[in-house]
């Protein structure tokens, strides 16, 4: 929940991927809030008298993601909004701002995410929906402890620049420093 927040604030894709992990692992404690605040919050909490506001924001994104059928798949609203927002600045910056440095950056990225695109079977995923997808199953294979090659590595590298660029253009927009022809 904080850590949520403060994600949200400073870097607007890693609150993507920690909302995508705290799905999962809703998803993973088949909903059961109580199981898992017992086996894997209370683990984690370094202090006991932020469990109850941890319960109810568990139970919240368990409540949304249930009451919208996304039980095995999907995002709540909240996600799928900063979701949207980034995929129009990413428009923007290809379009209407013409951002140079963002087009050499996706034109690095693009056979490996056409390539990604494949492998995860997203065909018609949009670019940022793409690149926070294989973020997240790097994240995924890190933590499972799978070794990544170097071409993969190469291929996620490439990605996660494009995905730090615009989240660093997304956080300058949204606080009103957003200086479209100085980049």
């Amino acid at each position: 929940m904080q850590t949520a927040a403060q994600k949200k604030v400073e870097n607007i894709a890693e609150y993507v991927l920690y909302m995508y992990h705290v799905e999962d692992t809703i998803r993973k404690f088949l909903f059961d809030i109580p199981l898992l605040m017992e086996k894997y919050v209370k683990l984690q909490l370094p202090d006991a008298s932020f469990l109850g506001q941890y319960e109810n924001w568990y139970s919240s994104i368990a409540h949304e993601l249930q009451q919208t059928g996304k039980e095995t798949s999907g995002h709540i609203s909240e996600v799928d909004e900063v979701m949207l927002e980034l995929v129009y600045l990413h428009q923007t910056l290809l379009t209407v701002v013409n951002d140079t440095k963002y087009q050499e950056l996706v034109d690095r990225s693009l056979v490996y995410m056409e390539e990604f695109r494949k492998k995860a079977e997203m065909p018609k995923s949009q670019d940022v929906e793409l690149l926070l997808h294989a973020m997240h199953m790097k994240l995924q294979l890190k933590i499972r402890g799978k070794e990544i090659t170097q071409e993969t590595e190469e291929a996620f590298d490439a990605m996660r620049i494009q995905l730090a660029y615009l989240s660093r253009e997304f956080h300058k927009m949204k606080s009103g420093n957003w200086e479209t022809n100085q980049n």
